[in-house]
């Protein structure tokens, strides 16, 4: 009975793996047809052979594989075949592609960690916008399968395209050379993330950063405050109505939402889990990265280890070795234990090289120490199996300037983003210094602009950003500091003057420290801040004009706005008291009438106020009209003698109305300020000026043209100017009138009196330095002689300052001391170097010889 037990169990078994046999044949006729008919390069990435490229000038290192390399791929396929025996079902992994010469290499050795010359490269955030934005994505040959071929990244760098491998490769070589401890990893991940499809992805630049919340302050409750006045509305209704309300609006997000999901909704994937994909793996640890985090090199984001869009990992790998995933990832990526170190999540390669191990918790620490004596000649039996990694093959990775700030191929990019288009330009390529521009859409379809903003670089006007709302006709620029009228930002439907307006300065550049300033066709209002005065904001009205005067050749109406009622706001300025620091001030210059407001003193609840009312200072006869009661009323909070009488009254009135004067001119001056940066501006629009430093000698030409011309002028310069400069018989040779042929006498004279003039002159130098010597030993000597006199009578800092000053005099000596001791070894070696230049001067040397 058991017998027979046992074959029908054995049968039942070679029938289910019959029928496993069959359902994974029909998964890969499913999946290479699924293969063979959604494999298609996108249209916006154009085609290439990569067949075609050149090979020729490569190094010798690309094309062979020295005996190190050898040994490391016969032991990657020992490797391989273990695992195929071990994991049966998994897939084969990426261990040895072949690189652009055809030659197998290791994938551990086509990473080249490379720290480029670049600051924005030394960040993780930096490496993977540059290399989003360099490289144009091709998708893999077989979605379902590596690729047959890894090549190089300098290959990469050059012809500027790749796979998602060739991607991770050439990140993954920048972030170890800018120290993350970085990897790349074989996986699988979403439809969307492996063919770059970001159609249903909300833009970067348009998320909002997550808001902290903040605790709310408890409010001290106070029992005499003044109680509110009640409210008289039904509560019930309110609430009533508020709720009809919510419920309106969410049925109406409800079914927005479902419309939109429903257009969304991204079409099933029958490859759903079995798409291959590359990406690079940044551990927590090195460069203070706080937690282990995916990015994906096609957009150069980074993601959560948690995010749904990765579902799987095979195997990781950097410059020293290789670790396949022994988790499953039936979760995705979600449970997955990033501790390489862990022999039992992971699968290491070559055991003997250098493992990254997580720290340990303090409890643990204690258990590490006391089992490592149990490892350590555990170790030492290893050390004899272990394998170093091979250098790189890869030739070192090099950026030019040029190539770094041109960043796209052909220096433009564009990327489409749900109901948002993202464009991106190589600096200087735009006349206009356009260098990014965000356009947003009403519609999936992108076919209804809502929004545009633009992005600028290296322009004279300083121009940085600009938003257009196409809904309300608004344009919002904003400027860096160094505009030259100081302009922080500025909004407006149109650059007509006395339209709708609102600009922004830099308050620190400018001298009224004027902040914001807010026009209409009707108003128009100033803020300020810090000024000495404690003015804060200044508002004007203007009432209608009268009859236009227009000039040929202007734009506007030269006769300007009547202004109606100007009103000042001021802070309080504590150096005065309360009821006499103006708060506000309203010249109502129609009605003739000043209004002022003081600020509220302590424990009072009103504050003092005046009210002048201006007369004409002569009547129709001409005689002078003098101050009457009736032209001021005065409301004070508490008494004040100084403010009853007439005559400070009067005096202020006076203050006042020369005060009123100059409002009307600074008010003039701001429309005309005004009016100039409009003008301004539309030149700058009108005529776009880049500037360019002066260092890129590539593209300023006017620097490059004058370095050119003192190059040249310093090149046809310098022959006559250094036989000038070696001319040493010049002053001898007008002594006998310069002539071409000498007599032996004269020559005998002119080399005799070269070589005396020299003599002296070294006689002279060292007498010049004996000098100075002699004189500082006079000094110190003095100085100890004056010291020895009143050291009793010093006290401790000035003995200090004496001592530092003798010791810088002790120093000057020696000084002296060697250089003459230098000039009495050297004077000799010099004569006779001279005479022998003489020797030998062809002017000289017919009648002198070289003996």
């Amino acid at each position: 009975m058991e017998v027979l037990e046992e074959k029908e169990e054995e049968e039942k078994r070679e029938e289910e793996e019959l029928k496993a046999l069959e359902i994974s044949g029909n998964l890969q006729d499913v999946e290479t047809k699924v293969s063979v008919e959604q494999v298609c390069v996108p249209s916006h990435v154009p085609d290439f052979d990569w067949s075609s490229i050149d090979t020729s000038q490569l190094p010798s290192s690309y094309k062979t594989n020295s005996l190190k390399e050898k040994k490391l791929l016969h032991m990657a396929d020992h490797f391989l075949q273990q695992y195929t025996h071990l994991c049966p079902d998994r897939k084969l992994l990426f261990l040895h592609p072949v690189n652009e010469c055809g030659v197998e290499k290791f994938v551990s050795t086509t990473v080249r960690p490379t720290l480029l010359p670049y600051t924005e490269l030394y960040h993780w955030d930096g490496c993977a916008s540059f290399v989003s934005d360099y490289l144009t994505m091709e998708p893999l040959k077989s979605p379902i399968t590596p690729p047959s071929s890894l090549y190089s990244p300098t290959t990469i760098l050059k012809y500027q395209r790749g796979n998602c491998f060739d991607f991770s490769v050439l990140l993954c070589s920048m972030l170890i050379g800018a120290g993350y401890d970085a990897y790349c990893v074989h996986g699988y991940a979403t439809r969307e993330i492996c063919t770059l499809d970001e159609t249903l992805e909300l833009c970067p630049l348009l998320r909002k950063p997550q808001e902290v919340p903040k605790e709310g302050m408890k409010k001290s409750s106070n029992k005499y405050r003044v109680k509110p006045p009640p409210d008289l509305q039904s509560k019930f209704e309110l609430q009533q109505e508020a709720k009809k309300k919510a419920e309106t609006e969410a049925a109406q997000k409800i079914k927005e939402g479902e419309e939109e999901k429903e257009v969304e909704k991204p079409k099933r994937d029958p490859l759903y889990g079995l798409r291959v994909h590359a990406w690079v793996l940044v551990l927590s640890g090195k460069r203070e990265v706080p937690e282990t985090f995916f990015i994906n090199p096609f957009t150069g984001n980074s993601h959560s280890t948690m995010d749904e869009h990765f579902l799987g990992i095979e195997s990781v790998w950097n410059h020293k070795n290789y670790w396949v995933n022994m988790q499953d990832c039936w979760n995705g990526c979600k449970d997955l234990v990033f501790d390489l170190g862990d022999a039992i999540h992971w699968e290491i390669m070559l055991s003997g090289s250098n493992k990254p191990l997580q720290p340990l918790p303090d409890a643990e620490e204690e258990k590490e120490l006391s089992d490592r004596d149990v490892d350590d000649t555990q170790e030492k039996e290893e050390e004899d199996m272990s394998f170093d990694m091979p250098p790189s093959w890869v030739a070192p990775i090099q950026i030019s300037p040029r190539e770094f700030e041109t960043r796209c191929s052909q220096g433009r990019k564009v990327i489409l983003y749900k109901k948002a288009k993202l464009e991106k330009w190589a600096p200087y390529l735009n006349g206009n210094g356009l260098v990014k521009r965000l356009t947003v859409y009403a519609d999936l379809d992108c076919t209804e602009v809502v929004e545009v903003r633009e992005w600028f670089k290296n322009r004279e006007d300083m121009l940085d950003m600009r938003e257009v709302n196409k809904q309300t006709q608004l344009t919002t620029e904003y400027f860096s500091p160094g505009h030259l009228l100081g302009l922080k930002a500025h909004t407006y439907m149109s650059l007509e003057p006395e339209t709708e307006h609102t600009m922004e300065f830099y308050n620190e550049a400018r001298v009224d420290g004027l902040q914001k300033r807010v026009e209409n066709a009707n108003e128009m209002t100033e803020y300020f801040v810090g000024r000495d005065d404690f003015l804060h904001v200044r508002h004007m009205e203007f009432g209608k004009r009268g009859k236009k005067i227009h000039l040929a050749g202007t734009r506007t109406d030269i006769n300007s706005r009547p202004i109606v009622q100007i009103k000042e706001c001021f802070h309080r300025n504590l150096e005065k008291p309360a009821d006499e620091d103006v708060a506000e001030r309203i010249f109502l210059i129609t009605e003739e009438t000043i209004h002022l407001t003081y600020h509220l003193k302590d424990k009072y609840i009103t504050a003092a106020k005046k009210d002048f009312f201006k007369a004409a200072e002569r009547d129709r006869k001409g005689n002078e009209i003098i101050m009457t009661p009736e032209m001021c009323i005065t409301y004070q909070a508490g008494s004040s003698e100084k403010d009853k009488k007439l005559l400070h009254l009067y005096k202020l009135l006076q203050e006042l109305t020369e005060e009123e004067k100059q409002l009307k001119q600074q008010v003039r001056q701001s429309e005309a300020e005004v009016l100039n940066i409009l003008k301004i501006r539309e030149n700058e629009e009108t005529a776009v000026k880049l500037s360019v430093s002066i260092y890129n000698t590539e593209r300023n030409e006017k620097r490059r043209q004058q370095y050119e011309a003192m190059k040249n002028t310093m090149e046809n310069e310098l022959p006559g100017q250094e036989e000038q400069d070696l001319d040493y018989l010049a002053p001898f040779l007008i002594q006998i009138g310069h002539r071409e042929k000498m007599t032996k006498g004269q020559a005998l004279r002119v080399r005799d009196d070269c070589l005396t003039d020299f003599k002296h002159r070294l006689i002279d130098k060292a007498n010049i330095i004996q000098a100075r010597f002699e004189k500082a030993v006079e000094e110190l000597q003095k100085k100890d002689q004056w010291f020895q006199e009143n050291q009793n009578e010093l006290s401790a800092e000035e003995e200090d300052d004496f001592l530092t000053r003798c010791s810088e005099t002790t120093f000057h000596i020696h000084i002296l001391a060697l250089r003459l001791n230098r000039e009495k070894q050297t004077a000799p070696q010099k004569y006779l170097a001279l005479e022998e230049k003489l020797r030998k001067d062809p002017r000289l040397a017919e009648h002198l010889g070289h003996a």
